[in-house]
């Protein structure tokens, strides 16, 4: 590689997307506050993008209406794109030291996914080496967020326990034994004369106990 080549590599750099674990519940608030902090510190040509790759869903109410929603991926992480510049004794691709902290540092963020480099005493933990996603999963991933039909949800499964609210059933209690969110009914056995009876009943129908 000439010296010209050399420097045209070194200055596109290497794209990679990375993982990094945030505290639960706090993907959306990490996202925001990185995308400032990469603003705000100007590394926006080594932090190209954060995501949080999403699939669609649609949530069963209990008036039987739906609910557009998304569900995350990966609970508790976030991806990050960001350009590698070769290392100091140009051996390989690596994360720059000030892009690194800048996504380290961003509050609720826990590290990077990668591979713990132990320390030379064996006292404490290491310092973990970032690794960047493989090409296959990185397709995977975004595939699986662009083309996912969306899934059906509704906050009853079967062993719920249930109250039935109206039809000829009102007031009868049971467990629920089959739940069919593409027909918004599930099955559920009664006690009618002393007999466990399974009996189809409409989402909107039922109440959860407890």
């Amino acid at each position: 590689m000439t010296d010209l080549e050399d420097t045209q590599e070194y200055a596109a750099g290497e794209l990679r997307w990375y993982a990094v674990q945030v505290a639960s519940g706090c993907e959306k608030r990490v996202k925001v506050n990185l995308e400032q902090r990469i603003k705000t510190l100007d590394v926006g040509d080594r932090i190209l993008k954060v995501q949080i790759p999403h699939t669609p869903t649609i949530k069963l109410r209990k008036d039987g209406s739906r609910q557009q929603s998304e569900e995350k991926v990966f609970p508790g992480y976030v991806l990050v794109q960001m350009k590698l510049k070769w290392n100091s004794d140009f051996s390989h691709w690596d994360i720059d030291d000030e892009a690194w902290q800048v996504v380290k540092n961003t509050p609720h963020v826990i590290n990077f996914v990668g591979a713990e480099q132990k320390r030379s005493s064996s006292r404490g933990r290491g310092h973990v080496k970032p690794l960047p996603l493989s090409s296959a999963e990185v397709e995977r991933i975004f595939r699986q967020t662009q083309q996912a039909e969306p899934v059906v949800q509704v906050a009853m499964v079967a062993g719920d326990h249930i109250v039935v609210l109206s039809g000829p059933f009102k007031d009868f209690e049971g467990d629920v034994i089959e739940v069919s969110p593409e027909r918004n009914k599930l099955k559920a056995l009664l006690s009618i004369f002393g007999r466990d009876t399974p009996v189809e009943l409409e989402f909107n129908q039922v109440e959860k106990q407890g």
